[in-house]
């Protein structure tokens, strides 16, 4: 008895694994069906999408040294929130329903994918992966930078032993750092090797005060008028405060994670629009793709532009999201005359990573570009930016769920 049961249970499995491996023809009929025009068209996308994705994520690169185009700029934030707004939508709308599609298709089996939600189910581990990637990374960047800071704390302060010993036996005899009356370290608002530790002490006195109301606002555009002055009353480079740091560790996990998770799907995508043999699906792929990858870029060079990247990182990391899409229709254009979009693997690997993908983009949309920009104190002390983001955020949310009507 045990061995019919045994013999039944392996049948079973086999049949399962045989049915997922069948391959399912599309109920749809294709009436468009022109290899060569399709084949032209895709060459067509590659330039196209390639060029809107280079000029994408070029224009925050390049004019973060223009004043119009500068990252604390306005006009920047504005542009960040529109930008949000797609990326957010391109995950809602675009990946989601696409990878809820393909996990319910007709073509596969109904157990397990009919009955269990895989789409929303991989979304959320993507987005809690997301999640745990974000705040690993954040604390390996901000353990690198607080050894950083300590060695070259180390330097300095061997420097000015050094210094006071030779001025001890000239006869001079160092002022030693102490705090005055009023609680300001001495030397914060003078020049001179002093400065950086008055830098220090400065941001650390307004990271710890916490005004409320228009205090907090005016508090805000002092800091900023201070950094101003700062920024253009010194000729050498005092590296970054403790804020600034923190800042600038968030914008490179942010940049480094929004990467891999724009990434992921372009390739999908790419492939998607390379395999087709359909005119009548690549003319509007085209222009929905383009306008995608260009806002997409934009986002993204945004983020890798606030992290301060050294040019040579920068670039790689630009040239790599550019390549991304144009390289996924290259791959499915080689493999269209083998590739079956309908077959079981096919649907359930494009359902997998459309959710991941999903999921990643609008962890990534929510938290570190809506919620970073919009719940900021910049953003609450200017009404006038905070009504033309609002906007933006959903102009662009708005414009690209409407793609999906041809994409």
């Amino acid at each position: 008895m045990f061995s019919y049961l045994g013999r039944k249970t392996k049948e079973s499995f086999f049949s399962t694994i045989s049915e997922s491996m069948v391959t399912c023809k599309s109920t749809d009929v294709d009436t468009c069906r022109d290899d060569s025009a399709a084949f032209i068209l895709k060459f067509v996308a590659i330039a196209s999408i390639l060029i809107a994705g280079v000029v994408g994520i070029a224009i925050p690169l390049v004019g973060k040294h223009r004043r119009i185009l500068r990252t604390d700029g306005s006009l920047f934030v504005a542009a960040k929130a529109f930008a949000a707004g797609v990326i957010l939508a391109t995950g809602f709308v675009h990946m989601l329903s696409g990878g809820s599609k393909a996990l319910t298709d007709p073509c596969l089996p109904k157990f397990p994918w009919s009955k269990f939600p895989f789409s929303g189910f991989f979304a959320m581990m993507a987005s809690l992966l997301t999640l745990l990637v974000d705040f690993v990374g954040t604390q390996y960047y901000e353990k690198k930078q607080g050894m950083t800071r300590t060695s070259e704390e180390q330097g300095r302060v061997g420097s000015l032993d050094a210094n006071a010993d030779a001025d001890s036996e000239s006869g001079i005899v160092p002022i030693v750092e102490n705090k005055e009356r009023n609680g300001k370290v001495f030397g914060e608002e003078e020049g001179g090797g002093m400065h950086i530790v008055g830098m220090h002490a400065h941001a650390a006195h307004h990271r710890h005060s916490h005004p409320n109301g228009q205090d907090a606002c005016d508090g805000h555009a002092k800091d900023l008028a201070h950094a101003h002055s700062h920024g253009h009353g010194h000729g050498h480079s005092h590296g970054f405060a403790d804020g600034d740091a923190e800042s600038g560790i968030r914008h490179v996990v942010v940049s480094q994670v929004l990467e891999l998770g724009i990434v992921s799907h372009s390739i999908i995508i790419g492939i998607s629009l390379g395999v087709s043999h359909s005119p009548c699906t690549i003319r509007p792929l085209i222009a929905a793709l383009s306008f995608h990858q260009f806002f997409e870029g934009f986002a993204l060079g945004g983020c890798i532009s606030q992290a301060q990247f050294k040019i040579r990182s920068a670039t790689i990391m630009a040239c790599f999201f550019a390549i991304t899409t144009p390289l996924g229709i290259g791959i499915g254009t080689a493999i269209a005359s083998v590739y079956n979009p309908n077959s079981s693997g096919a649907l359930i690997v494009e359902g997998i990573l459309d959710s991941m993908s999903a999921g990643i983009l609008v962890y990534m949309a929510l938290v570190d570009l809506i919620a970073a920009d919009f719940l900021s104190k910049r953003m609450s002390c200017n009404f006038r930016l905070q009504v033309v983001s609002y906007f933006m955020l959903f102009l662009g949310a708005g414009l690209m769920s409407l793609l999906a009507i041809w994409a």
